[in-house]
């Protein structure tokens, strides 16, 4: 059978043309390109493959017959002489080869392969070709290196199985107890560990002691040796040398083993530490052997963060039954002493191993390795030496004498500058978290450092150095996020550590304190067992004391809820709000137990407030979609409470109701209400007394002391600190603009599908925070602070758009200060005594503020609107107040008597000392100087006002055909507009309207006037809201008194209309043959009385289709007007029958639908039964014509 060749692979050696050479020059050309390839291997290592190339070339062309046996035996004779591993070169040739062979069937192939494989045991392989080719192939045995390849397996089996699958019976006899006990004298002495590792090669070898006990007893001197384990681990690690080193993995791994249900010592935890950090041990090699395996450790941990919950839910939830669930003990679950993994890395932290040890800790889920107390002290025991040296350098106290920590690591992890925070601390402190708690000591050293770091950052101006520092910023806010605040919640009543971590709050704007304080409250709290059950704790706890609180126990519940609050702020307020939403009579006993909180509580509690409020779950409407809710009134109430007792960062709070407002949303106004009302006594546009306001048109005193339903007088603190936050954070502007536009809006945008009584309400409730926050501003704002906050007339209106009626509501003071300002620099440097001469000069003034607003506010109407009143005219409408025009005389009266009525009362009272009563005495004597000293500088500013308006008023109202245009451009650009603004405001139209005719303007019809404000009042009435309809029904009120007054006595009529041109008019006269039948004259009395019986039923007749409409906004309305002008409207009869007809049947109809309006018509009918003694017949009331 004819052989067959092969071509297995490229050649790039031995072509076809070297081997036909090959006698001649083709075996000196592969000898050579052979021998160059091993003399470059010598210097470049990765050449020998070229080597290898050659010889498996050869080889293949030997088999493939193209080389002789001979030729081939020569070659490897001349190769082997330059050389010298030609030996293990063949052999590794030849395993490839008889792999590659053992895919074929070619006899021919293997034959000649045996025949080289005996060519190459010639050159001394024998050994290593028993050793390393298969036996399987038959190779060996087709060379001749065994005799029969059967046998040989089996007796190589055999030698395998006794070698080590079977067990040795040792004997004890044969090693030699003298042996051991040398060699623990030579462990013992040892201070030469390389002279000793040679005695105790000597010992094994002359006493047959096992190598491997030898070197488990070395690691028992390694173990006793630990303080000082040197010499120990120097001779284990020479010993290693001589034996594998899997052995001492293994030899650790058994002792870890034997104590995997008993209590493992921490020597051996300390041993593997040296072992490991010594890299004489690899963890991976070593870790197999510690107990428990990963997952049981896992679900070990599961299964308590799983116990926590339950924990927290049964706080939870009342148990009304008698039997008890089994109690969870989370401390004891946590505990797990048998964990030799942690052990490891417990020991690692203490040797200062912390790389090795944060690679076991970050095995396992976030603060798992950590629970443990002793493992958390060991790394805090870390920390405090690596902040130890920018300690001292930043945060440490310069009086005393602490003691500086002793620092035991390797300098490069030392934190020396702000900058190595990132780096060096924030990794291992992260790693600790809420376990920080452990150690308060290097709690408060990072507090101190952060804060220190703070307070340069705050004073830095540099941009460069900012920049440069915000990876240390985004550490330390790192470390505050993630372990400190979580720390605070283990600890035991920080308070101390929570009045530190406000020095660093307070440097940080309110927007960066939230973030930290949402996550605190509401995601910290969920990553660790601890942090889990001290929440549900808190919130149990506080649930008792809120059960138990009542004025009484306040100062004892206070105490144990500022304990709480210290250590867990958000759960206790989440608490406290809850129960305050729904209970409102808790506010005043809960607002006084918060005094023993600290600043960051107090910080936390707007935050929680916030968050409630911006709670998407709650309804802030009832059912009936027209009420704003309890709960969220309650909030409101309760958060201006507290604000108002208690020094609170109030910027986060104001600064939300202004985003609410830009986003839309005007129903948080209450809250900036409660807020202003509580901190600065000064109340919304409620229901006033008349008293009330008439005090209101006086100074600031008799405002304080009769303008007010509350105590003004103790909100001199909390109305500076408000003052301050809106200065400071420059929101007066934008919260009067956003207000300002809001209330436009409210219609068109946020009322759009809601019902008329709901848009109403927060129309009013938008207007009146208005009135309420300007006059704040107004009451707390020196001028120079007033005027930097708001900008000029022109700019409001035409910047920022602003309705002309809060344009000048906002500036009104402004311009009224400039004028008195300028006054009394001029009166006091030119010293002027005379009165006409200061009337003069405060004229002079005035004008010059003056005149300029009204050539500005020429562009806020048409032309044409100047064609009917002047400029002027407008201007200081809008410009005064009821303190310009009237001294409430009475009002300032009243109190006086009131003050004198208390020092006659202190005179009585003998229970006080003589020295209280002296000093009260003294204040209520100075205050009443006080109130006769503001009375008389009133009357003197009336007088002047009254000397420039008489001065002015001759060209308020240009001659022209027609009076009616005039009185209209009046009612609609300056009195209705106004009189729907306040309750003041009312007053004070009403009260300009009787000045214009006092003052005798020309071309100016009182009655007129007074005939277009009450001929039909439906239309007005059916768009106003509730409060707009109350302050209408005032002015009304006021226009009523004036001309019931002059109704009631003809010497009134005459004294004060008998020659006045506002009631010059065309009256109805008897014809006389000497008269014609109409003319111009004045209106005498009795036709008077004639046009006042026709106002009464014109605003009879308005009323009542108001009231018969059936329209939600118009009856309402109308009763509210009817109510507000019931001294002097119904006068009549049979005007106040037929109302009290149509108010019946409201109140019947409404009786089961609509109880607002039910209630609104039984009060007025009630009233109005009253009243009905005061009124007159008909023919009483005006003579009828006889015809």
């Amino acid at each position: 059978m004819a052989s067959v060749k092969m071509d297995p692979t490229s050649y790039n050696f031995l072509t076809k043309e070297v081997c036909k050479s090959w006698p001649s020059s083709g075996r000196a050309e592969v000898l050579k390109q052979f021998n160059d390839s091993y003399r470059a291997s010598k210097k470049d290592i990765s050449k020998g493959y070229q080597m290898r190339k050659i010889m498996h070339e050869l080889l293949w062309r030997y088999l493939g017959e193209y080389v002789s046996t001979d030729d081939m035996n020569q070659w490897l004779g001349c190769a082997s002489q330059d050389c010298p591993e030609i030996q293990s070169l063949c052999v590794d040739v030849l395993l490839v080869v008889d792999a590659e062979c053992s895919l074929t069937d070619n006899d021919d192939h293997k034959m000649r392969l045996g025949k080289f494989t005996t060519l190459v045991s010639k050159l001394g392989a024998e050994k290593t070709l028993q050793e390393r080719l298969d036996l399987e192939t038959g190779t060996l045995e087709k060379a001749g290196i065994i005799p029969n390849q059967k046998q040989f397996q089996q007796k190589y089996i055999k030698t395998k199985t006794r070698l080590f699958y079977k067990q040795q019976k040792f004997n004890l006899l044969r090693e030699e107890i003298e042996g051991y006990s040398k060699l623990a004298t030579e462990l013992f002495e040892n201070n030469h560990p390389e002279e000793t590792l040679e005695h105790v090669k000597s010992l094994i070898g002359c006493f047959n002691i096992d190598p491997n006990r030898v070197l488990d007893i070395c690691l028992e001197y390694l173990e006793h040796s630990i303080v000082s384990p040197s010499a120990a681990k120097k001779l284990i690690s020479c010993y290693l040398r001589l034996c594998d080193s899997t052995t001492l993995t293994h030899l650790l791994g058994f002792k870890f083993q034997f104590y995997e249900k008993t209590k493992t010592p921490e020597s051996l935890y300390k041993t593997a530490g040296l072992l490991l950090q010594s890299d004489m041990v690899e963890l991976d090699d070593l870790y197999p052997h510690l107990s428990p395996s990963d997952a049981e450790i896992r679900e070990h941990h599961k299964k308590t963060m799983s116990a926590a919950g339950e924990l927290k839910k049964r706080l939870s939830v009342v148990q009304l039954g008698d039997k008890k669930k089994e109690d969870i003990n989370i401390d004891a679950m946590m505990v797990q002493e048998g964990n030799q993994k942690f052990g490891l890395a417990r020991a690692l932290v203490v040797l200062g191993n912390w790389e090795t040890a944060h690679e076991i800790i970050e095995r396992y889920p976030q603060f798992c390795a950590v629970s443990d107390p002793y493992m958390a002290k060991a790394i805090t025991k870390r920390c405090h030496q690596i902040v130890e040296p920018l300690f001292r350098k930043v945060a440490a106290k310069r009086i005393g004498n602490g003691k500086p920590v002793e620092l035991q690591i390797d300098e490069k992890f030392l934190v020396k500058e702000f900058s190595d925070i990132e780096t060096k601390l924030m990794p291992i402190v992260n790693t600790l978290g809420p376990m920080l708690s452990v150690d308060p000591l290097l709690f408060t050293k990072i507090l101190r450092i952060t804060k220190s770091f703070f307070r340069t950052y705050k004073n830095e101006t540099s941009e460069d150095w900012r920049a440069d520092n915000r990876g240390t910023i985004a550490s330390l806010l790192c470390i505050i996020e993630e372990v400190l605040l979580p720390s605070l919640t283990m600890m035991d009543c920080p308070v101390v550590q929570s009045e530190e971590l406000w020095q660093i709050f307070k440097n940080m704007d309110y927007e960066l304190r939230y973030r930290l304080y949402g996550h605190w409250k509401n995601q910290s709290c969920t990553l660790h067992p601890k942090l889990i059950v001290a929440h549900a704790k808190s919130v149990d706890r506080t649930k008792y004391v809120l059960k138990r609180l009542t004025k009484d126990t306040v100062k004892q519940s206070g105490r144990q809820l500022g304990k709480i609050s210290h250590a867990n702020p958000g759960a206790l307020f989440d608490t406290i709000l809850v129960q305050i939403q729904r209970y409102d009579n808790l506010i005043g006993p809960v607002v006084d137990t918060l005094k023993y909180l600290t600043s960051v509580s107090y910080d936390i509690l707007i935050y929680c407030v916030i968050e409630a409020l911006a709670n998407p779950e709650k309804e802030t409407m009832k059912t009936d979609g027209t009420t704003i809710s309890d709960w969220l009134q309650s909030l409101a109430n309760f958060c201006g409470t507290v604000c108002k007792k208690y020094s609170i960062d109030l910027i986060g709070l104001i600064q939300y109701v202004a985003n609410k407002l830009q986003s839309g949303s005007s129903l948080d106004l209450l809250l900036l209400k409660e807020v202003v009302q509580k901190m600065s006594g000064i109340e919304a546009n409620v229901e006033v007394t008349d008293d009330q306001l008439f005090a209101l048109s006086g100074g600031e005193i008799l405002k304080t002391e009769g303008g007010y339903f509350g105590q003004i007088r103790n909100v001199k603190k909390p109305s500076l600190r408000l003052r301050e936050v809106l200065i400071e954070h420059g929101l007066a502007l934008p919260l009067c603009l956003l207000m300002s536009t809001h209330r436009a809006h409210i219609v068109f945008e946020e009322g759009v599908g809601k019902h008329l009584k709901l848009v109403g309400k927060l129309t009013d409730q938008c207007h009146d925070t208005l009135y309420q926050f300007g006059g704040f501003l107004s009451a707390n704002l020196s001028m120079e602070e007033y005027m930097k906050q708001m900008p000029p007339i022109e700019e409001l209106i035409e910047k920022y758009g602003t309705p002309w009626d809060v344009a000048f509501f906002i500036s009104r003071q402004m311009y009224n200060q400039q004028i008195q300002d300028q006054y009394q620099i001029k009166v006091t440097d030119q010293k002027i005594d005379d009165q006409e001469v200061k009337a003069e000069m405060f004229i002079d003034c005035a004008d010059h503020i003056l005149l300029p607003i009204a050539k500005t506010v020429e562009s806020m109407h048409k032309d044409n609107v100047w064609l009917d009143i002047s400029s002027n005219l407008y201007t200081a409408f809008w410009t005064m107040t009821m303190y310009d025009i009237e001294t409430p005389t009475e009002s300032y009266a009243k109190e006086v008597k009131k003050l004198k009525g208390q020092i006659k009362q202190l005179d009585d009272n003998i229970e006080l000392n003589s020295t209280k009563r002296k000093r009260e005495k003294e204040r209520l004597s100075t205050l009443i100087d006080k109130l006769n000293a503001e009375k008389q500088k009133q009357d003197e500013h009336q007088q002047m006002i009254f000397g420039r308006l008489q001065r002015q008023c001759e060209n308020w109202f240009p001659a022209r055909n027609t009076k009616n245009d005039a009185i209209t451009t009046f009612l609609r650009i300056c009195l209705f507009p106004r009189c729907i603004f306040s309750a003041l405001d009312a007053q004070y139209c009403a009260r300009m309207v009787q000045l214009i005719h006092e003052l005798r303007v020309p071309n100016f019809s009182t009655l007129l006037c007074y005939d277009r404000v009450f001929t039909d009042i439906s239309y007005i009435a059916a768009s106003l809201t509730e409060n707009e309809a109350s302050r209408f029904g005032r002015f009304l009120c006021g226009m009523l008194s004036t001309i019931m007054r002059w109704h009631s006595d003809p010497e009134y009529y005459e004294k004060e209309c008998g020659d006045f041109p506002g009631f010059i008019t065309v009256v109805r006269t008897h014809n006389k043959a000497n008269e014609p039948s109409s003319r111009a004259n004045q209106l005498d009395y009795e036709n008077f009385r004639h046009v006042c019986h026709k106002w009464q039923y014109k605003l009879t007749k308005a009323l009542v289709l108001c009231l018969e409409s059936g329209e939600y906004v118009q009856i309402r309305n109308a009763l509210m007007i009817l109510t507000k002008i019931l001294p002097y409207f119904p006068m009549v009869t049979t005007l106040g029958a037929a109302l009290e007809k149509r108010v019946e049947k409201v109140r019947n109809e409404e009786k089961d639908k609509r109880q607002d309006l039910y209630a609104l018509a039984m009060g007025y009918a009630g009233q109005l039964k009253s009243r009905k003694s005061a009124m007159v017949a008909e023919n009483e009331f005006h003579t009828k014509d006889v015809s």
